[in-house]
Order: C-alpha cells, then sequence, then structure tokens
C-alpha cells in the first residue's frame, strides 16, 4: 500500500492498493483509493518503506507513478497560484468573484498571520490550518481585494491610515505605516508543532487586536489535552490522540509525537509485525 494523500479538517489518510504499471494506458488508475479516518483512539500500525511520487487520485481511483521525486513528481505536482497572489491575478482570467474573508489566525503561543479564503469557508478554512484563535476582520466582493487587503496587512500590519485600520481594497496594499510591523501570511508546520500543549498568549493577542473593528471571534479546541509538547517525528505507528490541521498526533510506547502528515504522502506502508488484526480494518473506515 501506498499513503497518496490526506484530509483535514476531518482528519483522514489515503492509501491505496495500486503500483505503477508500464503497460496501463497514460492516466489509468492501478489501485482504488482507501479512506482511513484518524479518529482518536484509531491504532495505526504501519511500518514506512520506500517513498516515491504519490500519483494523483481521480474518482476514487488511483493513478500511480513510479518517479522517485515525493510527494510528487514534476509530472504529478501542482500550484496554487492563487496563493502567491497579491491582488494582481496570476491567472489567464480572473474568477474569483464570490465574497471573500480577511482573517487573522493565532496559533499558540504568540504566532499570528493573516489570511483570506472564500466567505462560506472560513470556519472550515481555520480548522484546516490548526488555528487556536481567530477574528474575521471584514467581509469583500471578489478575492482580487481581498488579497489586496491581506497583502497590504503582511506588509505593514493592522494599522492603516485614513481612520480605517484595515485599509480599503486599494489602499491597503501601499499606505501602511512604514513604523508598523507587518502580519505573515503564512505559518510553517514546525512552528505550529512548536506550539502543541501551548495556550494563546492573551496579552499578545489582546495588544494585537486593540482597536481593531471584525465581524466575528473563533476558538478552536482540537481535543488533544497534550500535558507538554510531542515528539516531532515521521511515522505511522501508535493510537491517534487527534489532529490539529495537518497534524497527527500519535502515541506509541509512551511517547507522544507530533507528525506532518504531508510528510507520510508517497510512503509505502505494510502492517507491523504481530498485527495481523488491524490490516482487515481498513475496509471499515472507506
Amino acid at each position: 500500500m501506498q499513503i497518496v494523500g490526506y484530509e483535514t479538517p476531518a482528519g483522514a489518510l489515503f492509501v491505496s492498493d495500486g503500483a505503477p504499471d508500464p503497460d496501463a494506458p497514460p492516466g489509468a488508475a492501478t489501485g482504488e483509493v482507501d479512506r482511513v479516518a484518524l479518529d482518536a483512539g484509531t491504532e495505526l500500525s504501519w511500518r514506512l518503506g520506500d517513498r516515491r511520487c504519490a500519483g494523483t487520485v481521480h474518482d476514487g481511483g488511483h493513478v500511480a507513478c513510479g518517479n522517485e521525486t515525493a510527494p510528487y513528481c514534476e509530472d504529478h505536482r501542482s500550484t496554487w497560484v492563487c496563493a502567491r497572489c497579491t491582488g494582481a491575478c496570476l491567472k489567464d482570467e480572473m474568477d474569483c468573484f464570490d465574497d471573500h474573508a480577511i482573517y487573522v489566525a493565532a496559533f499558540a503561543p504568540d504566532t499570528f498571520k493573516v489570511g483570506v479564503t472564500r466567505d462560506w469557508r472560513l470556519d472550515t478554512r481555520l480548522r484546516e490550518q490548526g488555528a487556536d484563535r481567530a477574528v474575521h476582520l471584514r467581509t469583500v466582493e471578489n478575492g482580487r481585494i481581498a488579497r489586496e487587503i491581506e497583502a497590504g496587512i503582511a506588509a505593514h500590519g493592522l494599522e492603516r491610515v485614513d481612520g480605517d485600520r484595515t485599509g480599503d481594497s486599494a489602499a491597503a496594499a501601499g499606505n501602511g505605516s512604514p513604523d508598523t510591523d507587518g502580519l505573515p501570511d503564512r505559518v510553517r508546520v514546525p512552528t505550529k508543532v512548536d506550539g502543541l500543549g501551548a495556550t494563546v498568549d492573551e496579552d499578545a493577542w489582546s495588544t494585537l487586536l486593540a482597536g481593531v473593528d471584525y465581524e466575528a471571534s473563533f476558538a478552536f479546541d482540537y481535543g488533544l489535552d497534550l500535558v507538554g509538547r510531542p515528539v516531532a517525528e515521521t511515522l505511522a505507528s501508535g493510537t491517534v490522540v487527534g489532529t490539529k490541521g495537518r497534524v497527527l498526533v500519535l502515541e506509541n510506547g509512551g511517547t507522544t509525537y507530533a507528525v506532518d502528515v504531508r510528510d507520510l504522502v508517497g510512503y509505502e506502508v505494510v502492517e507491523g509485525e504481530g498485527e495481523p488484526a488491524r490490516q482487515s480494518s481498513l475496509g471499515s473506515f472507506g
């Protein structure tokens, strides 16, 4: 079997029994995909083997790839251009005409970021990232305006001129005070792992939001109940404690581990020795 993908915020891994077949037509599926839910208490007993490109998953089937580059080779790597947009569309034609929310998210203990998402996906997007706290600053009419405001906050922070601390579509990108610290628009997974078991610094969060108008606030509990920070590791064996964004927390041999599930994608896995009954349990998660 090969781990070929993952799902957030629900928490799941996708595994396939397919293998590269040189005689298969181009783009033909060579295996079926099973969804393994990462619910608390689930027992995983996989040993990691070789790692290669995870190929693609389409309509429930897996198109396997034999290239060694993992998790994806050049043929199967996709780039979401919207993540790099700052208001000037990078696509052939702008297509983000639905309402977009601009937010600030907090990751324990004191890491904060600005972001945008489609308005209807806000709660889901925050959970996908594993945010501990967040505020919804405002909603605008399309993605271009949202990205301009995001870029302005990333460069200059929440302080804004003309009495508007979050700016408007054109002003946000260039009218911030040069003395104001900006907010990052992304947070790396190792930083999120470092904050596991901690709580948000209330003073830092309150200071950041002092005087800022926002539409709604959020607080998330992922049910991990950690006493201390888990050990960062790449493994797929142990009892699932839970997930937080794309971080999987496992208990194994009395130690708690934090696994970036993206680091598992592409690995061939086999059931651990002495755990024959767990192989059959895969089907129950499909």
